[in-house]
């Protein structure tokens, strides 16, 4: 992240203070209405998706693609889960041990829910599951060298926010977990089950924090005080402090990134944008700049423009 965006960002591992689940204010608001005025909806995977590359946006978000998951996101799913419900055990129950033992009921779980998750192993490979799941209890081990969930509860656990910008525009997204603290200071965690934010994943990270700023300033009244990155495999913290300047001009961005994609459905002219990232993509050989010819546009566009399917994670290390 180039400039003053890397500066931003701490690197450190304090001792944590002690958070409450007391509310911000008495009533919030509903996440699922719809105000009338709004036509269309964003969330942060997709806005930086198109600021990736317009053409994956176009895939994911237009054509509606399917993207076989792989074997990294989907570890990343079973530790958002396992560390979701290591929260809802007492607070001196929440040890390695325990969140040890919830990673096998949380696979199992989650395999019923999505029966091809099971098509990620060759059938009948028992060894191959059991690696997956110590690899994911690994990552556990990192969540406890840098945070002590026995003097947290959390106010919020995957929680949907959302907010109105512009009078037509919805920005909504999931948060791992919100901390309040006794004076009402909010506190965003996010999981990231990669390696510490490298530079082309850095930038990613950094605007989905925003994004969630910018959402609780707008329906809470409040630019959260810190916003932390917790990176599992590398046992790290990343803290983020924005103010409400900065959330302001971000808003703008925002607004502007969303009719730079309503241009490019207009026009039907969503460019590829290579870059490192394409790595980790599902649809190279789709891509022009790797020989491939997208589909036709679809005649009738997207779906719903109120349908922003969530996708998590994005890739290695920029997991949402």
């Amino acid at each position: 992240m180039p400039g003053a965006a890397t500066a931003a960002l701490s690197h450190r591992c304090p001792n944590l203070p002690g958070m409450t689940a007391e509310p911000v204010i008495d009533t919030q608001p509903d996440p699922t209405a719809t105000p009338p005025t709004v036509r269309a909806s964003l969330s942060p995977s997709r806005a930086a998706d198109f600021k990736t590359c317009p053409l994956l946006y176009r895939f994911r978000s237009i054509d509606r693609l399917p993207e076989r998951p792989t074997v990294e996101q989907v570890r990343g799913t079973l530790v958002h889960a396992v560390l979701e419900r290591l929260f809802d055990l007492p607070a001196a129950a929440r040890t390695p041990e325990s969140a040890g033992d919830l990673v096998a009921p949380q696979w199992d779980r989650l395999v019923t829910e999505q029966p091809e998750l099971a098509t990620l192993f060759p059938e009948g490979d028992a060894a191959a599951v059991d690696g997956f799941l110590r690899s994911a209890a690994g990552l556990l081990e990192g969540y406890f060298a840098v945070e002590d969930p026995r003097r947290l509860e959390p106010a919020e656990r995957e929680a949907l926010i959302s907010a109105v910008v512009d009078d037509e525009l919805l920005i909504r997204g999931y948060l791992d977990r919100l901390d309040v603290a006794p004076d009402g200071a909010l506190r965003v965690v996010d999981y990231k089950t990669g390696g510490a934010p490298r530079e082309a994943f850095e930038a990613r990270a950094l605007f989905q924090l925003k994004f969630y700023a910018l959402v609780l300033w707008r329906t809470r009244g409040v630019v959260p005080r810190v916003l932390r990155l917790l990176y599992l495999k590398d046992a790290e913290v990343c803290d983020y402090s924005p103010d409400a300047d900065e959330l302001l001009r971000f808003e703008r961005t925002v607004v502007a990134l969303w009719q730079a994609i309503e241009q490019a459905t207009a026009r039907q002219d969503f460019r590829p944008r290579p870059s490192r990232l394409c790595d980790w993509c599902s649809h190279r050989a789709l891509c022009p700049s790797f020989g491939g010819t997208p589909p036709p546009f679809p005649v009738a566009g997207p779906a719903d423009p109120l349908t922003d399917a969530r996708s998590r994670p994005a890739a290695p290390g920029a997991d949402e």
